[in-house]
């Protein structure tokens, strides 16, 4: 890791989110230097499932070294932020370093993202990046130091990046809209330049969004505080940036990215906004003990779909259909599937999913884990359906053989998720069921 150079010794650094994850990283990380740390952060009171207060962070930063100004904000209330610039003067004298970490997060399509969600998102990344900046500039404009760092990402302009969550990606391309203006605004007076994970990073928003088990495709906070540790040491002439983690530090000259890791040898999740082949990394976690689901060769059966309850599905006037014969691996799939659910796994699971899949072997099937034994099948099922899952049948044999990771396929824009978002992190939970008997 990188080593502390004592550069931010009695330096003032107001973050934003400073609570817990990225921002207390950030945090300690300065604090060794024997740093002043403004926590400006939402939690005063033990929160039910995040955690970490502002308090607890503030008896974090002192044991590591560090002075702490723990401060209740809420980055889309202006007259906040300007209570805990006051404070931050009063008690430290200035302020040298801002740090816009707080953001709000909302992984959701154009008509599923309630008006609500889309104003949480640009006020606290958009506005909030805006106002904490423009409060805290008049200081930093005084400071030698004089750095501003927003967690944001470089404006990547592949619609990948918009069609599945537009109103999330506006809101963090206007963090980064905020580096492009206010770098040339005050360039030779006060560095601002933003800094992005090149792999996913284990958070607690990270584990809302991938569900049990995805910290292993992750690196640990200590990364970003790391490479923020280096930029905000560096003169205020280095301005105007959009940093990846990873590549600034490789320059610095670490090489082993291991002790960065949460499972050192497990392969990493792209972050968002970052153009990586997602059959690469699929790939890549194949050579990490994944099997293929089906070898050349391998012999299909003959298998005719069920309803709910075991009964056959019928055709008009009450015939039953004929046996369907599966066209490939996605029949083959849904029949293994079939046979590799149990009572447990729809106790445990209580969900209906619809499969809307493209490609050489298009249409729509079901898995149904909520009624009597539960059933997989060919078109829609006869009840309620709780999750809708678009994606190309060829992802859909590997996403449930092991081969493509749920998250990964939704992060890069290949699996369209609508409905229950917790019924669908319960099935990622079930795929690994099912991929070992595939």
């Amino acid at each position: 890791m990188l080593p502390n150079t004592g550069k931010l010794a009695g330096c003032t650094l107001f973050i934003t989110g400073a609570s817990r994850g990225i921002g207390k990283a950030i945090a300690l990380k300065a604090a060794k230097d024997g740093a002043n740390i403004v926590i400006a952060a939402k939690t005063g009171e033990p929160h039910r499932t995040l955690p970490g207060t502002i308090y607890t962070a503030a008896e974090e930063i002192e044991a590591a070294g560090g002075k702490a100004l723990p401060c209740i904000v809420n980055v889309r209330e202006e007259q906040q932020i300007v209570d805990a610039v006051e404070k931050a003067v009063q008690k430290f004298g200035g302020i040298d370093i801002l740090v816009n970490n707080a953001s709000a997060i909302s992984l959701t399509g154009t008509l599923e993202t309630p008006t609500k969600k889309v104003d949480l998102m640009m006020s606290a990344n958009t506005r909030g990046t805006y106002l904490a900046s423009k409060i805290c500039l008049p200081y930093l404009r005084k400071s030698n130091i004089a750095h501003i760092l927003n967690i944001s990402p470089p404006i990547n302009m592949n619609p990948i990046w918009f069609k599945n969550h537009c109103a999330y990606t506006i809101s963090k391309y206007g963090m980064s809209m905020c580096v492009l203006g206010m770098a040339e605004e005050f360039r030779g007076e006060v560095a601002v330049n933003a800094l992005w994970p090149q792999t996913a990073i284990h958070t607690s928003a990270m584990d809302m969004i991938g569900g049990a088990g995805v910290e292993q495709q992750c690196r640990k906070t200590d990364i970003l505080a790391d490479a923020a540790y280096c930029i905000l040491t560096k003169p205020k002439s280095y301005t105007g940036n959009f940093i990846i983690d990873e590549n600034l530090l490789r320059e610095e000259g670490i090489t082993n990215f291991d002790v960065y890791a949460v499972a050192p040898g497990h392969p990493l999740l792209p972050d968002f906004f970052l153009d990586v082949d997602p059959d690469t990394l699929a790939m890549k976690m194949e050579a990490h003990g994944a099997s293929p689901a089906f070898r050349e060769g391998k012999k299909l059966e003959a298998t005719k779909p069920e309803g709910p309850d075991g009964a056959k599905p019928e055709g008009p006037d009450g015939v039953e259909s004929a046996a369907v014969k599966p066209l490939g691996p996605v029949a083959e799939t849904f029949k293994i599937i079939q046979g590799a659910i149990s009572e447990d796994v729809v106790r445990s699971t209580q969900g209906v999913y619809l499969f809307e899949l493209s490609g050489d072997e298009s249409g729509t099937w079901y898995i149904d884990l909520k009624n009597k034994g539960g059933s997989a099948g060919i078109g829609e099922p006869p009840v309620k359906v709780d999750v809708v899952m678009s994606l190309s049948s060829s992802d859909f044999v590997k996403m449930f053989s092991g081969k493509l990771k749920p998250t990964m396929a939704f992060m890069s824009g290949k699996l369209k998720i609508k409905g229950n978002m917790a019924l669908a992190i319960k099935l990622e939970k079930m795929m690994t069921q099912f991929s070992s008997k595939l």
